[in-house]
């Protein structure tokens, strides 16, 4: 059998700088923390349809190849969040509009790692 080229690995980096899987908006926090606690593949694109099954094995195996790069990468994500959301946390005018906040970010089941 003859060695195949090389596939580049499914990951883009848009306007934000943020990796993003394929050509879907699903970034690479989502599909990793997703994979993470547990999903398999398969799971993950059940759970974001717009995801290729091949892409999502492509993507969690190059970052299980390049672990110390990928969790920088998401380390560096988490804190822009963290920072984020103590802005926002200390700019809010009220406690009422923050709690609001908080509900909609829980009732959407968005992670803190944020996509």
């Amino acid at each position: 059998m003859k060695p195949q080229k090389t596939e580049q690995v499914p990951l883009r980096v848009d306007d934000d700088g943020t990796l993003r899987v394929g050509e879907t908006q699903v970034t690479l926090d989502v599909v990793m923390a997703a994979y993470d606690q547990g999903a398999t593949p398969e799971q993950i694109v059940q759970k974001f349809g717009e995801l290729a099954l091949g892409d999502v094995y492509a993507v969690i195996g190059y970052s299980l190849r390049h672990e110390a790069e990928v969790l920088s990468y998401l380390e560096t994500r988490r804190a822009a969040a963290d920072k984020l959301r103590a802005d926002i946390q200390r700019e809010a005018p009220t406690k009422r509009f923050r709690e609001r906040l908080l509900r909609m970010k829980r009732d959407r089941g968005l992670s803190g790692g944020g996509a």
